[in-house]
């Protein structure tokens, strides 16, 4: 199967370059031609008080019903959005959430989205062992299925938490029947990262079973990968960062999949602010206020896809990815 995606208005070189700050490396985006470029969208949806940059705070029971209560709308502005132009989408889900608001869960299935899981608590998985690993899958599995009246078969991890360190995840995950994963981002960062790893669509071997892993797109920059993907990059770069990387996959990649994601809380401006440190803070709210609009922006120039779609016609050949054994 091949979903393609096109630009659906044109961006002016002037444009570009005067946005972004990597103009001195060669990459052009004016006629592209995106024939054979499939670009994943796909949305975390977890409460604002479980990321990770609040993970050492004591959040109380008020703060956690507050941040919970703000999920929704901001949730079902994105549905909004993909309604109005046809999009469909994959949502990566915290199981906990089928416990207090089950009827988003059913409007995100209902709307033709990809129901997929995201954990059960939001934990990383450094945080816990293989068998609580399990339960934690099995958990959030079963609850989603419940709720939604579907079959999960995607993952991603909470923060990429998947690792060299972790790699005893991969073995779970396909013990227990998962189709595809999202959870190693190839670049170097402090928290998660396997910078060996393929910036393509690849099988991802562990100790003893292998996977399909559709990685976050990168923008690499001679030698080095850069994370491109959406989140806390798409909202602190400019928005061309994200065209160039996309444009790049296409040229470079074959496959050519690019996987973007995003967080409903990035596009909710007016939510309280967690009392975060000066990085944290950073990291989290620089570029919220413009968020929706640079959003709006990239939903115009592309057509998208759920993961699991495109899993399903890479299934069909899969002799076109490379293996990447994440134990080595």
């Amino acid at each position: 199967m091949v979903i393609p995606s096109k630009p659906k208005s044109e961006i002016s070189n002037q444009e570009a370059e005067s946005e972004s700050p990597f103009s001195d490396v060669g990459f052009g985006i004016s006629d592209l031609n995106h024939s054979s470029l499939q670009v994943i969208l796909s949305i975390d949806v977890e409460e604002h008080f479980r990321i990770e940059a609040a993970a050492g705070l004591d959040v109380g029971p008020g703060l956690q019903v507050y941040y919970r209560g703000r999920l929704e709308p901001s949730t079902r502005w994105l549905l909004d959005q993909f309604a109005d132009k046809g999009i469909k989408a994959t949502f990566f889900v915290v199981g906990e959430i089928t416990q207090h608001s089950p009827g988003l869960i059913r409007a995100i299935h209902a709307a033709g989205h990809e129901v997929a899981s995201h954990g059960w608590e939001h934990r990383r998985l450094h945080q816990l062992t293989p068998e609580a690993f399990r339960q934690d899958l099995r958990k959030s599995k079963d609850a989603l299925e419940q709720v939604a009246g579907t079959a999960v078969v995607g993952y991603r991890a909470p923060t990429f938490s998947i690792t060299r360190q972790t790699a005893w995840a991969i073995d779970i995950l396909s013990e227990e029947g998962f189709l595809y994963d999202s959870s190693i981002y190839p670049v170097r960062h402090d928290r998660y990262g396997v910078p060996a790893a393929p910036r393509l669509p690849f099988w991802v071997r562990g100790a003893s079973g292998k996977m399909l892993e559709i990685p976050p797109a990168t923008l690499r920059i001679f030698r080095t990968k850069f994370p491109a993907g959406g989140g806390g990059y798409f909202r602190l770069l400019p928005l061309s960062v994200v065209l160039r990387a996309l444009e790049q996959v296409r040229r470079e990649c074959r496959p050519a999949v690019a996987m973007l994601y995003f967080h409903p809380w990035e596009f909710d401006q007016a939510q309280a602010r967690l009392p975060l440190g000066r990085l944290g803070r950073f990291r989290t709210y620089v570029g919220i206020g413009r968020s929706r609009d640079r959003f709006g922006r990239l939903l115009e120039r592309y057509d998208f896809a759920r993961a699991v779609d495109v899993v399903r016609g890479l299934e069909a050949a899969p002799e076109t990815m490379p293996t990447f054994d994440l134990m080595a």
